[in-house]
């Protein structure tokens, strides 16, 4: 099966709720706050090696039964600058999308260099959402 490295779009970043276990690195989240700065449309989004995604992304991948992932609760928090650009714009439901599995071998994975791997049945179904600011790459598994 073929793999590729994706690049979401970074909409903002860690929140002030987030609670982080620094004990690895990079720091992984326990408790996520993803505060948005803009949003381009995109339905994967990401922060330093941590995804959210679209309640609506997340109910196409749950239906492809996809490994190396699980979901969890996210804080969605919009930054001062968001309210002024956007003041009315309004977001869709996001969740936290863990990564837990091996790149190039579950369908989703992060690379030694903590970049998102994902085969190409999830891609497909990714492509279903807006995914028009993420880079997306050959991935090869060494």
């Amino acid at each position: 099966m073929k793999y590729y490295i994706l690049e979401p779009e970074v909409a903002g970043g860690i929140g002030k709720n987030t609670l982080l276990d620094r004990s690895v690195h990079p720091p992984v989240p326990i408790k996520f706050n993803y505060e948005f700065l803009g949003w381009l449309g995109d339905s994967l989004l990401e922060t330093v090696a941590s995804f959210i995604v679209t309640t609506s992304l997340k109910e196409k991948i749950e239906a492809i039964e996809a490994t190396g992932i699980a979901f969890g609760e996210v804080e969605i928090t919009k930054a001062g600058e968001f309210e002024d650009f956007h003041p009315n714009k309004e977001l869709p439901e996001f969740v936290w999308l863990q990564v837990k599995g091996v790149a190039g071998q579950n369908d989703f994975g992060l690379s030694s260099k903590h970049r998102l791997v994902v085969s190409q049945r999830a891609l497909d179904v990714l492509r279903q959402e807006q995914l028009s600011h993420c880079e997306i790459a050959d991935f090869f598994n060494p």
